[in-house]
């Protein structure tokens, strides 16, 4: 299931709706690749994505906003900061379709600006995130499993088709400018 924070809607919806990169004209239009994805598009990525993992059970996904995300993680993590993605798997081991397997938070906000950064749409970054989110949920834990869950992050973003993952970005070598001495 796919939750939209109401302090999200003037953000990331317009009044025109552009339905390509090229018919952004409109006055107040967001821009294509900083649209939000409709929530049906978005659970339908989700059920693909939950089957790949091999995780049962129901997923909630609430898209949020920079504030919000940075009061859960300082409620349930003790960081006081904004995040692009937090998970909160069940309670109790799940075993039918029919149970929670747990919740994610995403903020839409930072979602924007790594996406911008990777050169990719807000809906792509969504993807990423939400895939991410999955695998934590399914008990993978990429600070602690000496590589095993971006193994499998890789493996998953090519079956989905994604770019790049939060895993895979981090451990990459920043691109630095070489000086030209005369």
């Amino acid at each position: 299931m796919i939750l939209l924070d109401p302090a999200l809607a003037p953000k990331t919806q317009s009044r025109s709706r552009p339905t390509s990169p090229r018919s952004t004209q409109g006055r107040g239009a967001i821009p294509w690749a900083e649209r939000l994805p409709t929530a049906r598009t978005l659970a339908r990525f989700l059920a693909k994505a939950q089957d790949a993992v091999s995780l049962r059970g129901e997923v909630t996904v609430l898209l949020t906003t920079d504030e919000t995300i940075r009061d859960l993680n300082k409620r349930f993590r003790g960081k006081n900061q904004a995040t692009d993605v937090l998970s909160f798997p069940a309670q109790t081991p799940v075993r039918t379709k029919e149970k929670s397997a747990g919740d994610i938070a995403i903020s839409v906000d930072t979602a924007l600006r790594q996406g911008a950064e990777q050169g990719h749409a807000l809906a792509c970054e969504l993807k990423i995130l939400m895939l991410h989110g999955l695998l934590h949920l399914a008990g993978y834990d990429h600070e602690t499993d000496r590589g095993r869950m971006h193994r499998r992050e890789r493996q998953l973003r090519v079956r989905l088709g994604l770019p790049a993952g939060l895993i895979e970005r981090a451990h990459r070598k920043p691109v630095t400018k070489r000086s030209i001495e005369p």
